[in-house]
């Protein structure tokens, strides 16, 4: 099954609507069954400013259903997501 990359860059004023979100957007990541990593993206300060998400999934369309049904999208997180196709060539998924 093929990998995909989802960027997501926050808008500048998200962190509040982040965190309100964030336990949901967890449930969300643990419950769909093909994230196989995922992490924030930190500013020089250390504090959360985006997404890095790899998942497993069918297609194209099945990457962009799951970044759809994200929590943070809901709540307004995301300036910009970012999906593309990702081949491993070294490590593990």
């Amino acid at each position: 099954m093929p990998h995909f990359v989802l960027t997501c860059i926050d808008k500048p004023d998200a962190l509040d609507r982040r965190m309100a979100a964030r336990e949901a957007h967890l449930a969300h990541v643990r419950q769909s069954g093909i994230v196989k990593l995922a992490g924030p993206f930190l500013d020089a300060d250390g504090g959360m400013a985006g997404s890095l998400v790899i998942v497993e999934a069918d297609d194209l369309s099945a990457a962009q259903a799951f970044s759809d049904a994200d929590p943070y999208v809901a709540a307004d997180v995301f300036q910009s997501i970012d999906i593309r196709p990702f081949r491993l060539s070294i490590g593990e998924l």
